[in-house]
């Protein structure tokens, strides 16, 4: 396969950005968008459960659909800068900033911090009231999106980047909100392209869930591919 020019490489042109950024402190526009974020944050946690007036809830609706508005007159950013996704990057130390579950700067993200800790993966998270199910517990679905993160995040020390092929969740007791948690991954082998890992997810002492993932490696062409497509569209 021809090698892609740098200039039509995002993942070449950026690389000092998408596994260096992560070692220095954001520049200062980052750490604003980081602050709005976690501002944003606080917002959705709180607004989800307050009973303030309506005549209040609509002043304020109005001056964010105002921002919101004047959003659209700046410029967007059309390069690709980092990784959504842990299990893309093959590379624990990729820049993670708009990741909808790891990302600072995405208001999305809960966010899930994790480092690696002797070749496991160790993930660290507080859900708000915005990510409940069954009344005072996180619901299912975000559990799952959560395990796929951290399992991604986990087979990417294999230095082999993949996309998730299978994931299964059982769940073993109701998950609290508003409780600090604790993922525990890890690779257990890796077969051809497979790759094999399985997590755990604790509040305090108690097993809330595990899952077991297969990850597909697809190569570093196909993820370059991607972020060609995706920085031209």
């Amino acid at each position: 396969m021809r090698r892609m020019k740098d200039a039509e490489n995002p993942l070449d042109d950026h690389r000092e950005y998408f596994f260096g950024q992560a070692d220095r402190p954001p520049s200062a526009k980052q750490a604003q968008k980081r602050r709005l974020s976690a501002a944003m944050r606080q917002v959705i946690e709180r607004l989800v459960t307050t009973d303030a007036p309506e005549a209040e809830l609509r002043a304020v609706a109005e001056r964010l659909e105002q921002y919101a508005e004047h959003l659209e007159t700046h410029p967007r950013r059309t390069q690709l800068e980092g990784f959504a996704e842990s299990a893309n990057a093959g590379e624990e130390r990729g820049f993670f900033d708009y990741s909808p579950l790891i990302g600072l700067s995405n208001p999305l993200a809960p966010p899930i911090a994790m480092r690696e800790q002797d070749g496991r993966v160790r993930g660290d998270v507080r859900f708000g009231q915005a990510y409940e199910g069954p009344p005072g517990h996180v619901h299912g679905g975000f559990i799952a999106a959560s395990f796929d993160e951290v399992l991604g995040y986990a087979q990417s020390l294999t230095g082999s980047p993949g996309m998730t092929g299978t994931l299964t969740v059982v769940y073993r007791a109701p998950t609290p909100l508003h409780t600090d948690l604790r993922f525990d991954a890890q690779v257990d082998r890796v077969e051809g392209r497979k790759i094999f890992a399985a997590a755990s997810l604790f509040a305090g002492d108690v097993l809330c869930a595990e899952a077991e993932g297969i990850f597909i490696s697809l190569g570093r062409e196909h993820f370059r591919s991607m972020a060609v497509r995706a920085a031209g569209s």
